[in-house]
């Protein structure tokens, strides 16, 4: 064992020894039986993972789903800090609503004094920014989202967004190469993202169902005190600076301290991966402390830990990911990003391991890694992809465009597998960006859901030219997984089920219902 692994483990046991009260460690993992005997003929399930987009912002105006058609003003109407209905959008500051480098630049005083509703950004009489422009990065966070939802009425979006009125903006999806796969296959228009905010806590959540904890923190909140959020009396709302303006029109918010953990340690907006590769260097010194931002190693269980258990095949191919652990100048080029690596930040899969050997894969620069397996028709029973930065259609460097065009190769890759009669296709997003979404999310548990976000479902199984009305979140993978293979759901599944029972909600499906199966 090199050096650094054995630091590296050491530090995580002296870590979990100096733990007084910590959250409950999940026991080894169970298989509940041999599987649903219906679900025999999948052999293999597929989850392409992509970034930052609400259900309204590209598949609003898809026919047959729950859309922007015919929605009445108390649907789409924007409140203001303090509750009142605004005059128009508060506009974009900043950049204004494209980068730099983008060759049509749309500035602040271009966006200011625009109606108060839902509007098409690429409406050749509007803004005329087509799905080929990065635009903002919309603030998209695990309290901030809940102050924008506003208890269900979504109306709070452009009141608490960094980006103004752009987070009501969205596209004419049709023009998507995807958008002809939904009309083929399955659209799901009532999926939501499994947890309230950012992409790390969500992918998070698809591996883990769960908020991951920062032990140190716990262990000397002074010294990590600015990781910390300071909230408002109602517990779930950032606590607002005294300079922030008072009417969202006048300016961004400001907060009093709006941290990556919650008041108890755990984290639920961005932090770096404790092993390479990762935004902040690890330790080189046994005992010496991470970095601020830098999440302590987890030891919960997660869905890959399962399927082990269970001997059931499963890999997580990353676009990138060698690149990115070369250090090279394409991880710069293909804005790798080291939070939606989601199995990197647990020890079971710390370097030198043999679980990360085998499960964490290089899906190659352009996914060309993962293409070469799907053609090859080595695919292990649960794989997930996800594209790298340039390709994941996230907000502010990414384009839309470029996303739809990948991934839409991706499926037609899968189509023309040595697997593909046997096989289920997700094709969904971690959450929804920032953007606005006209649909009141389920009320859960702490963590979520938040969110609709589109999701695909493509398969010689799935139900041609459906749009699926089941409610459904990102833990839907999970159960479907489960289902499948027979697997106990983690905990955080079980928490999920619960919850929405005693609200009164409507339970998530296992994506079972966008299926077409043999008796």
């Amino acid at each position: 064992m090199r050096r650094l692994e054995k630091i590296a483990l050491a530090t995580i046991a002296a870590m979990l020894a100096s733990c007084q009260t910590m959250p409950a460690r999940n026991g080894g993992a169970e298989v509940a039986g041999k599987g649903d005997p219906s679900l025999a003929d999948i052999q293999t399930i597929v989850v392409i993972y992509a970034e930052n987009r609400s259900f309204d912002n590209l598949y609003g105006n898809f026919p047959g789903a729950n859309g922007l058609q015919n929605l009445k003003p108390e649907q789409y109407l924007q409140r203001d800090r303090d509750g009142s209905i605004m005059k128009s959008l508060p506009p974009v500051f900043g950049q204004g609503l494209t980068v730099a480098s983008d060759p049509k630049q749309i500035t602040t005083e271009a966006t200011r004094g625009h109606p108060n509703r839902a509007y098409a950004l690429d409406d050749p009489n509007g803004y005329g920014v087509t799905m080929d422009y990065k635009l903002h990065d919309l603030i998209h966070a695990f309290y901030n989202q809940q102050m924008q939802i506003n208890g269900g009425k979504n109306d709070k979006f452009a009141a608490w967004s960094d980006a103004g009125g752009e987070t009501m903006g969205y596209f004419d999806g049709s023009q998507m190469a995807m958008w002809k796969i939904a009309q083929k296959y399955v659209l799901a228009d009532n999926f939501f993202h499994a947890a309230f905010g950012s992409s790390f806590l969500n992918h998070q959540y698809l591996v883990c169902a769960c908020a991951p904890f920062d032990y140190k923190t716990k262990d000397d909140p002074k010294k990590y005190q600015n990781n910390i959020s300071v909230l408002d009396d109602d517990g779930v709302s950032l606590k607002p600076d005294i300079k922030n303006p008072a009417s969202a029109l006048d300016g961004p918010p400001k907060y009093v301290r709006y941290g990556v953990l919650t008041p108890d340690f755990y984290a639920v907006n961005t932090m770096m991966p404790p092993y390479a590769p990762s935004g902040k260097p690890a330790p080189k010194n046994a005992g010496e402390a991470l970095d601020r931002i830098t999440l302590s190693p987890q030891t919960t269980e997660t869905i890959g830990d399962r399927l082990s258990a269970a001997n059931i095949g499963w890999a997580w191919y990353s676009g990138g990911w060698q690149v990115a652990l070369d250090g090279g100048k394409p991880a710069d080029k293909i804005v790798f990003q080291y939070h939606h690596q989601p199995f990197n930040y647990y020890a079971n899969f710390a370097p030198g391991t043999a679980a990360r050997t085998q499960h964490l894969l290089d899906g190659g620069m352009d996914g060309t890694k993962f293409i070469a397996d799907i053609d090859a028709g080595k695919l292990p029973a649960v794989a997930f992809y996800k594209p790298q930065g340039n390709l994941n259609q996230h907000a502010g460097y990414a384009t839309v465009r470029a996303g739809d065009e990948h991934i839409a190769d991706i499926i037609a890759h899968l189509e023309k597998s040595p697997q593909w009669q046997h096989m289920v296709v997700i094709v969904t997003y971690d959450e929804n960006g920032g953007w606005w979404d006209h649909v009141a999310p389920p009320k859960g548990d702490r963590w979520g859901p938040g969110l609709r976000i589109p999701a695909i479902i493509v398969s010689p199984f799935a139900k041609r030219g459906y749009v699926d009305h089941q409610q459904y979140d990102t833990g839907s993978i999970q159960r479907l997984i489960n289902r499948k293979y027979g697997l106990r759901p983690l905990p955080g599944i079980v928490e999920r089920d619960d919850a929405l029972k005693a609200h009164g909600e409507a339970p998530m499906g296992d994506l079972v219902n966008a299926l077409e199966l043999p008796r």
